[in-house]
């Protein structure tokens, strides 16, 4: 990641929580890892681009991309707790995924209230 980036903290945790989600989606059963574990991961794919962009962007193009990344973590956040709901993640893996999950939304808040 180049250096505006790595300034970003929440670039950082969406980073991380991809690589956590990419380790845990391994142990999905093959049907359910090239559908909806497909799915999640295009979204925080798209969050961590969309952030990306937002962090590059000038200042008053800023908050077009973080309200996107916004729409898109959410329909993750209820991607992630449907996986769980239909047994494709254990109760321990969801909720280390689900604390980092809370984190990351009060970080993309965060920074969209910054705007307001």
């Amino acid at each position: 990641m180049n250096n505006i980036n790595n300034e970003i903290p929440v670039i950082k945790k969406v980073y991380e929580f991809y690589k956590l989600f990419y380790k845990y989606s391994t142990l999905f059963p093959k049907k359910d890892k090239y559908t909806l574990g497909s799915k999640c991961e295009t979204y925080i794919l798209s969050v961590l681009e969309l952030l990306i962009a937002a962090g590059s962007a000038p200042k008053n193009e800023k908050i077009a991309f973080i309200r996107k990344a916004n729409i898109k973590f959410d329909t993750l956040k209820i991607l992630i707790r449907l996986a769980h709901e239909i047994n494709m993640l254990d109760s321990k893996k969801y909720l280390e995924l689900q604390k980092q999950i809370q984190e990351i939304g009060r970080m993309i808040g965060g920074w969209q209230k910054s705007f307001n």
